[in-house]
């Protein structure tokens, strides 16, 4: 099956996105023409190198790329500043230079550190995203956000800069564990509720589809998902505006993160699945969005396996003020105020920035109430 092809129409900084099985093993000659020199260096982490390293390699060998590797230890604890710190002392003890492209080869954890690496070094280099995991495949790998995390909070120290070429290989999802999977569905489910009500829909009937990799359900939610991103993107790229609606359940989603301190027992795209269902039912309780719909969402994320509603504490609890806290160290603070992405219903998300403390208060005190629940 050949490779479906979409831009991110940035004028001379536009790349390709490409869409398709078995995109790993053509790497080599799909990198080629945005190649600046045939050298690159692979960072990747200690769960995708044994499955997809050996193989990127043998592909860029076959094509004279000169390339070297670098593997990170697996999680989200890797976004952080000792870890960008080594791998920018790897890269320079290898002399890279400006024209090295950084490839970065792995999940939404690789693709952010990957990109806020090559940012920073030498004030830039190019680098090309092949996302494994289907939330960085949808939503982390496109649009140029890279970052690390602080212990302040999720992606608070980063930079907007875009990649040369994004290469979505779908056969690569099949090593994923139904977590994971779920875990990207969150986000692919995002752009149905931001602007898109018939692709809601049409997950509420195909989301198992989706989560058995069905070739073509998979193939539709991927495009979907990234043309949805592509269009916000070219519209609003630094995020002064439209772009903010893709951080729909984010504002919710990082403080439960953080008060979990990144340690795994939350993955992001669970975070953001009951972050949204917080937006949903906020909105409902502030007469704006109908009740109907927020039940929907719940409903339709339950049945497939996705949060709703936060878990149960080995040795502790949560804190509803502790997670209004985190909430206050949110990117979108604006003199003071928190922008939130709230909806009048299904596929018609807005930003509000006067969102009463109380009701925000109050639901999260609610939510806390349910945990374990």
């Amino acid at each position: 099956m050949s490779a479906d092809k979409l831009v991110v129409d940035l004028g001379e900084r536009s790349y390709d996105i490409l869409v398709g099985p078995g995109l790993i093993g053509q790497a080599g000659a799909l990198m080629l023409p945005v190649l600046e020199r045939k050298r690159v260096f692979i960072v990747t982490d200690s769960n995708v190198a044994p499955l997809y390293l050996k193989k990127l390699e043998g592909t860029l060998a076959g094509v004279g790329i000169d390339f070297a590797s670098h593997v990170l230890p697996a999680g989200e604890a890797t976004k952080s500043f000792a870890h960008l710190e080594a791998l920018l002392d790897v890269l320079l003890e290898a002399k890279v230079e400006r024209q090295t492209t950084l490839v970065a080869l792995g999940g939404g954890v690789i693709g952010d550190l990957v990109g806020f690496a090559a940012a920073i070094l030498l004030r830039g280099v190019p680098f090309v995203q092949i996302p494994t995991t289907l939330l960085a495949q949808v939503d982390s790998s496109v649009g140029g956000k890279t970052g690390i995390n602080t212990r302040r909070g999720k992606n608070l120290v980063g930079a907007f800069y875009q990649p040369r070429l994004v290469l979505a290989d779908t056969a690569a999802l099949s090593t994923l564990p139904r977590r994971e999977l779920l875990a990207g569905y969150a986000e692919v489910a995002k752009y149905g509720l931001i602007d898109d009500l018939p692709f809601f829909e049409w997950l509420e009937q195909n989301g198992q589809a989706v989560l058995a990799l069905e070739p073509a359900a998979i193939r539709h939610a991927v495009l979907t998902s990234c043309t949805a991103k592509a269009r916000i993107v070219k519209a609003d790229e630094r995020e002064s505006g439209l772009r903010a609606l893709l951080n729909l359940g984010h504002t919710f989603g990082h403080a439960f993160e953080a008060e979990l301190g990144y340690d795994g027992r939350m993955l992001h795209g669970e975070a953001v699945a009951l972050g949204m269902v917080a937006a949903f039912d906020l909105s409902a309780r502030m007469k704006l969005a109908p009740q109907e719909d927020a039940a929907r969402i719940s409903s339709h994320f339950d049945k497939l396996g996705l949060p709703v509603r936060l878990p149960a504490l080995d040795g502790s609890s949560w804190n509803a003020d502790r997670l209004l806290a985190h909430m206050t160290l949110d990117k979108k603070i604006k003199d003071g105020k928190i922008t939130f992405v709230l909806a009048r219903g299904i596929g018609q998300s807005f930003l509000e920035r006067d969102v009463p403390s109380q009701a925000v208060a109050a639901l999260m005190q609610d939510f806390v109430k349910m945990a374990g629940s």
